[in-house]
């Protein structure tokens, strides 16, 4: 019985991770890419560790699943949220679907870029886009 709840547990995290890897590849967006990767990143292993735990039930592997999993459901929210704070403050363009965007009023990335006022007066000023919009860019030409 316990060897057919792993093989459940184990199938079933491989297929919310191949889902959540076709996201990130089919996604239109780095925002919504990011939403699959965090919860495949939790999801999909915690279900693998079940599976394990489900073939070899000792106290022992029992143990170190509960803290891993704790550890992936501690970690990555707090992981995808800063990485997504990141990308929005530099200057992630969202995707032209989008319907709303509630960060617009409260954190607007204007204010974190640096000015002419700021910047040091003996360094060049570069007329080349962000790195962001270079990498939208290239990722646009190519599908064309």
């Amino acid at each position: 019985m316990l060897m057919w709840l792993a093989a459940f547990f184990v199938f079933s995290g491989s297929v919310i991770t191949f889902i959540a890897a076709l996201g990130v590849l089919r996604l239109p967006d780095f925002f919504m890419r990011m939403h699959a990767a965090t919860k495949a990143g939790v999801v999909g292993p915690s279900l693998l560790l079940l599976g394990a735990g489900c073939f070899d039930p000792s106290w022992a592997t029992w143990i170190k699943i509960a803290l891993a999993i704790l550890f992936l459901c501690m970690t990555t929210p707090i992981a995808a949220h800063l990485l997504s704070k990141a990308g929005f403050l530099g200057g992630v363009r969202l995707w032209e679907g989008t319907s709303r965007n509630d960060l617009e009023t409260e954190l607007h990335p204007s204010v974190f870029a640096e000015t002419d006022a700021d910047a040091d007066t003996d360094a060049p000023l570069s007329d080349d886009p962000p790195a962001a919009d270079m990498m939208a860019d290239s990722t646009a030409s190519r599908r064309q």
